[in-house]
């Protein structure tokens, strides 16, 4: 108690001083152990690790800044002059500190001292790991770790850590969990992992996602009483024009009484075709029988697993009834195969646009959005994220320059997948101007980055779409306009208006009378370059 307070008065003491302690020299990695886009990124090859204080009382950032070799900062401003603003993420990563992000440390075998903690913007079980230069002291660690817990303390209490016992910060240590994976593997874990997993491992996994669906209403199970999901008969396939994915899978369906998927056919084949008129066609076969045929549109809310090489969908009968499907594919490569026939069969439906059309950074970019936005958070994410929506709100209020329709860029573990109060992704929209794009979920809007390796990262969130007078809507469609500084968007509950929203200020700021009594059923660019 003694030490964490003279450590604490060391520290904290010198008001007067932005940074609070700092590791001078190291390495910053992206590491994405159950992910298929790579299993680790270099992202800093030199950079410093410091705790900062932020303009606002018991709020303080994890700040990873570049460190330049002799002539490379000269080139960098050049760039800088050029890329503006978007060019500040090329230098620092910063992150607030707050429980959410598991900050913890650890020193291995070979004397290498590591911090870690989440990627909130990332898939499960992805982290940043800044490894430490050898020649920075081993008693430097848990000194480091022992601020961040003090920051963490003072964030979620809003008082001094100045008298904080060590049990008091015990619970922001998280060294219980999984060991911190190396930045450099020989191998990737996610396919060695893959193989070793069962299918009834990947279906007992997948299986949560179906529950979770149910109690949130999302789809209405067929009515069998208390007997177990038997499969509905199978509607006549369309004739085919063109097929798009072709592979084998083992086929599992969801028996709602049991909450648990039950494997139908050890061998099938999942074709994706297109029938003609930008209308898609999803047909699983087996040897002696047709399982199902449904038509490819968004509702069937397609989830893709790498890590269990699974992908689950909704199968919709003529009466309402849904029934939700698991493929199991027998490795990585096929699954990705299968993914990209059918992710080309939702873009052109949706967008009636040939897929061979789009931009090669086009397509990269659809793929990875409908990969990485349709992907479940944990369930054990969810309370913690309740609790930082409501510390936000407090922040909003003494955000002083940036509108509050804007979450600032450090919140990020506002990025999920599926909202507590049902709200999941609804609209793309890919921007060509300012290299960003746009998911709509309920009424806040995710802007995400498109990082040079054809990836989406989170940039911030517009957290409130609600017309001029106040009232909160969820867009139901949305358009981007005036080369990316406006968005366009349609209210249901309003469907004879139209809204513009000034994207720098993140706010709606005109609504457009179209008509009476005639509603606006789509509405698009007159121009390419609108």
């Amino acid at each position: 108690m003694f030490m964490i307070r003279n450590v604490s008065k060391f520290l904290f003491g010198d008001t007067s001083k932005e940074s609070i302690i700092e590791i001078p020299q190291g390495e910053l990695y992206l590491v994405r152990p159950l992910s298929p886009k790579g299993y680790s990124e270099l992202i800093f090859k030199d950079a410093a690790a410091s705790i900062r204080r932020t303009g606002q009382e018991y709020q303080y950032q994890l700040v990873i800044q570049r460190a330049y070799e002799e002539g490379e900062e000269e080139l960098s401003a050049d760039e800088d002059e050029q890329g503006g603003a978007d060019n500040l993420d090329k230098d620092e990563k910063i992150f607030l500190l707050d429980e959410a992000l598991h900050f913890r440390t650890e020193v291995r075998e070979g004397g290498a001292k590591v911090l870690a903690w989440r990627d909130l913007s990332g898939d499960i079980g992805d982290l940043y790991e800044f490894v430490c230069d050898p020649s920075v002291p081993s008693d430097k660690i848990p000194t480091f770790e022992l601020a961040a817990f003090q920051c963490q303390y003072e964030r979620k209490y809003r008082q001094s850590a100045q008298k904080a016992t060590e049990q008091d910060l015990q619970q922001f240590s998280y060294q219980e969990e999984k060991p911190i994976p190396s930045a450099s593997p020989i191998a990737s874990p996610t396919k060695s992992r893959a193989h070793s997993l069962t299918s009834g491992d990947s279906a007992a996994a997948m299986a949560k996602d179906v529950e979770y669906q149910k109690s949130k209403g999302h789809i209405k199970p067929a009515d069998n009483g208390e007997e177990s999901t038997v499969a509905p008969p199978s509607v006549e396939q369309p004739e085919a024009k063109e097929i798009l994915a072709k592979e084998k899978a083992e086929l599992h369906m969801f028996d709602f009484p049991s909450g648990t998927f039950v494997i139908q056919d050890a061998d099938v084949t999942a074709t994706v075709s297109e029938i003609g008129n930008w209308q898609y066609w999803l047909q699983i076969s087996g040897n002696e029988k047709e399982w199902l045929g449904q038509a490819v549109v968004a509702d069937i809310n397609p989830v893709f697993n790498f890590e269990y090489l699974s992908f689950i969908f909704n199968h919709y009968t003529e009466d309402g009834s849904a029934y939700s499907w698991l493929l199991r594919f027998k490795d990585q490569e096929t699954e990705e195969r299968f993914q990209e026939g059918l992710m080309q069969a939702l873009w052109e439906q949706l967008n009636e646009m040939k897929w061979v059309k789009v931009k090669e950074d086009d397509r990269e970019y659809v793929l990875d959005a409908f990969q990485d936005l349709t992907m479940e958070d944990a369930a054990d994410n969810r309370e913690e994220e309740e609790e930082e929506e409501e510390e936000e709100e407090d922040e909003d209020q003494h955000d002083g320059q940036r509108s509050e329709h804007y979450d600032s860029d450090e919140e990020e573990d506002d990025v999920v997948t599926r909202d507590d109060d049902g709200n999941v992704n609804s609209q793309l929209a890919v921007g060509y101007k300012h290299d960003r794009s746009f998911v709509v979920r309920g009424s806040k809007i995710g802007v995400f980055k498109h990082t040079a390796d054809n990836n989406l990262e989170f940039s911030t969130t517009i957290s409130k779409v609600e017309t001029p007078n106040g009232k909160l809507f969820s867009p139901k469609k949305v358009m981007l306009h005036a080369e990316d500084s406006n968005m366009i968007l349609q209210n249901s509950e309003n469907p004879n208006s139209l809204y513009r929203m000034d994207l720098e200020y993140g706010k709606i700021v005109d609504e457009w009378n179209v008509h009476d009594d005639i509603p606006v059923n789509t509405f698009a660019p007159e121009t390419v370059s609108l």
